[in-house]
């Protein structure tokens, strides 16, 4: 087992590519992984919090603007932003919404993990996230009512959350604390099982998406171009419009444009019509397809930077 896990890690971004391929092509493969998906989020969490460095988190919650500035553009900047520009662009009110929520929704869970499989800096993103989910019990529920007039359960959402955060901190704590010299020498058989749950989450995203495509393939085509639109956007301008070098500019493009959609989705519930979920699950393509590409993008700009 722990030869083949290690054997994941370099492959990471690729993986999640051909996860949901894969799930796009088997449904039934996609189907059985479904259940999985809270265990595949809670390790990817745990996993990511074992392996990121403490004194780096710390360091992180000292700096205003990641701690404060950032969290505020995430949340409430982006969503605003692009509200205007779906109003601007005269899109369909039902898709306009959709895509407000589905930028209203925090950093992905995953989003630490992918960052650190491409080399650069997990700390921020791990911050940020969490301060996100923080704020997302207020924020989703406003966004919501002012944008569509629905109603979110703040309490509700505010559960999920801290179930989610609380219970992978408590275990990450107890590891630390108990086993901390077991971790340093196997922290890459952690890095190994995250991937392993990035790539079953990816397959389990894409359970019922192709029956959905089949049912109306203009409307998915239409979903999956501004799902792909919004994603690419979002990432370019944290990436060309923020200070820093450049795994620092991409780390801020991956934290304003890969989403934790799934939850947003889920606190819907009923309210979430179907040309919403369809917009919902849409956005899943980019947010494991994208980063294969920032992969070449870096690996090309450090080739260059050699002499």
């Amino acid at each position: 087992m722990r030869p083949s896990l290690l054997r994941l890690i370099p492959r990471g971004p690729t993986l999640l590519a051909l996860g949901v391929l894969l799930g796009l092509a088997f449904p039934v493969l996609a189907d059985l992984a479904r259940p999985l998906m809270p265990t595949t989020i809670f390790l990817i969490v745990l996993g990511t919090l074992l392996r990121i460095d403490s004194q780096a988190v710390i360091a992180a919650l000292r700096r205003p603007s990641l701690s404060v500035l950032l969290p505020a553009i995430v949340m409430v900047a982006c969503p605003l932003l692009v509200g205007a520009a779906g109003h601007a662009l005269s899109l369909a009110p039902e898709l306009a919404l959709a895509i407000v929520l589905a930028v209203s929704a925090p950093p992905s869970s995953g989003t630490a993990a992918v960052i650190r499989m491409l080399g650069l800096d997990g700390a921020v993103p791990l911050v940020v996230t969490v301060l996100s989910m923080v704020l997302a019990p207020v924020t989703v529920p406003l966004l919501a009512g002012w944008f569509g007039g629905l109603e979110i359960s703040a309490l509700e959402l505010a559960l999920r959350l801290a179930l989610l955060i609380g219970s992978a901190e408590g275990v990450a704590f107890l590891v630390r604390r108990h086993a901390a010299s077991m971790l340093a020498a196997h922290g890459a058989v952690v890095d190994g099982t995250i991937v392993a749950a990035l790539l079953v989450f990816a397959i389990a995203t894409m359970a019922g998406i192709r029956a959905q495509i089949a049912a109306d393939v203009q409307a998915a085509m239409l979903c999956l171009g501004l799902a792909f639109t919004c994603n690419i956007a979002l990432q370019a301008a944290g990436a060309i419009l923020l200070p820093g070098s450049l795994g620092q500019r991409l780390t801020i493009g991956l934290i304003l444009g890969n989403r934790n959609v799934g939850l947003v989705w889920s606190a819907l519930g009923a309210a979430a019509s179907p040309r919403m979920a369809l917009y919902f699950a849409a956005t899943q393509f980019p947010i494991y397809l994208l980063p294969r590409l920032i992969e070449t993008l870096i690996s090309r700009k450090t080739k260059e930077a050699k002499p």
